[in-house]
């Protein structure tokens, strides 16, 4: 599957692993060629562990999705979330040599490589560095700095970090399973990219993953991530607690749970009764509806209270922080019943369920465009978006290739030169960010064995 135009993401949850190969349309849109869903066996709350049992599922799921598409897997785009990840703000700064040059992007990248040194606690590592704004000579929020002149380059970032272990797992779990990792993506990024609009980027918006083990956060203002956190607890503890409270067995509470469950107990009547089959021969059990959304209610506002946490820990209460498109709920567990009408009521924001249809092809099947699967297209577009811009930096010729050229091929190209070259810095400043976990992998893998 050497196709430039076709992508392969995958979703290692702690409910189940997805594999999705998708490709972009004449359109513009994704396509879905193929998908594959696995039980996940070795994954709790969102870490590895056990590699055997995570392997099979891979496998599983991979075969899966060769056979509905008829394609061969080789690469794959993997999401990491857990609860050993954590972000943090940091600012740092250079001062250039000379300030009568203009700055140029090699400065950001030094600059980016010098907050990858911060020293972190034993056995972290950090993921992402992600620029938020600049400051030139103590000229404030810039959002791009190139091309200006300057000594002194400051910046903000919002640093994620995670645990080398769990990471390096998941790579030995895509290795095993005869998988190629191309790169790896932070999932409440994935997500985002699914199900959120520019304008909401821009407006300020918290988009909130509710996964099997964890629930992810991710906010969003003026376009650019501030503030991300994984809830080590999601949906599994609501069928856990219908478990315990109704005492019947997990897979009769999951069913509960999807088929007759509700954030909001005032809905169910009193009388309203469901019969569970009972065990090798005993009487079938009688469960109220409105114990069960009780159930329900009480551990789906103490997930979103520690959300909401976060979001108030983010500043959304400042003015120049605030969030004006709400909240956007996705994951497995954004499809219980009255849950838009919960988070309203205890965040008194504005809230709306994401579904990843925005970007997909209007002949998409309903099950692709729910939100369980938002995190699986959002890693293929990541996926399809960073294979885009490798192919326009092989068309077009890099700044070194420009300024090396023959002085008489120059005039002839007098016209397009600084276009291209214009197209050359915007393509690779924007691959530079999105590949960097890529290597950063890379160097994991080898010393993982």
């Amino acid at each position: 599957m050497e196709n430039d135009n076709i992508a392969v993401g995958l979703d290692i949850g702690t409910t189940k692993i997805v594999a999705m190969i998708g490709r972009k349309n004449d359109y513009g849109k994704m396509e879905v060629l193929g998908i594959g869903k696995a039980k996940s066996l070795g994954v709790h709350r969102g870490v590895v562990n056990n590699i055997t049992q995570t392997i099979q599922s891979i496998q599983q799921a991979v075969q899966d999705a060769e056979t509905s598409s008829g394609m061969k897997i080789q690469e794959v785009v993997v999401g990491i979330a857990g609860q050993h990840i954590r972000s943090l703000q940091h600012s740092d700064y250079i001062t250039r040599t000379n300030g009568e040059d203009v700055i140029k992007e090699e400065d950001i990248d030094r600059l980016c490589n010098q907050v990858h040194k911060l020293v972190m606690l034993p056995g972290e590592e950090i993921l992402h560095v992600l620029p938020q704004d600049f400051k030139v000579d103590g000229q404030a929020e810039i959002k791009e700095p190139i091309g200006m002149y300057g000594a002194r380059l400051e910046a903000n970032f919002h640093v994620v970090v995670g645990q080398v272990s769990s990471i390096r797992n998941v790579g030995r779990c895509i290795k095993s399973a005869g998988l190629e990792l191309s790169a790896i993506t932070l999932e409440p990024l994935a997500s985002a990219k699914a199900v959120l609009s520019q304008e909401e980027k821009e407006a300020g918006v918290a988009l909130i993953d509710i996964g099997g083990g964890t629930t992810d956060l991710a906010i969003f203002k003026d376009g650019i991530i501030r503030h991300t956190a994984v809830i080590p607890f999601g949906g599994n503890v609501i069928t856990e607690d219908i478990k315990e409270g109704c005492s019947i067995i997990e897979k009769q509470a999951e069913l509960l749970k999807i088929k007759f469950g509700s954030a909001w107990p005032g809905e169910n009547k009193d009388n309203e009764i469901v019969s569970i089959p009972g065990l090798r021969g005993r009487e079938p059990k009688e469960i109220s509806l409105k114990n069960l959304s009780k159930i329900i209610h009480a551990r789906v506002i103490e997930i979103v209270e520690q959300v909401f946490m976060e979001i108030k820990n983010y500043g959304h209460e400042e003015q120049k922080k605030k969030l004006i498109a709400g909240i956007v709920l996705t994951g497995g567990g954004a499809q219980l019943q009255h849950i838009k009408q919960l988070v309203e009521y205890i965040t008194g924001m504005d809230t709306r369920i994401g579904y990843p249809n925005e970007h997909l092809a209007g002949d998409s099947d309903a099950e692709t465009t729910s939100p369980m699967y938002a995190t699986a297209v959002g890693l293929v577009l990541n996926s399809l978006e960073s294979k885009e811009k490798s192919s326009l930096m092989k068309r077009f010729p890099t700044e070194e290739e420009i300024a090396t050229e023959q002085p008489q091929a120059e005039t002839e190209n007098d016209e397009t030169t600084d276009e291209e070259t214009e197209v050359v810095k915007e393509e690779k400043r924007s691959k530079r960010f999105f590949d960097r976990w890529a290597e950063k992998f890379k160097e994991f893998l080898d010393n993982a064995e």
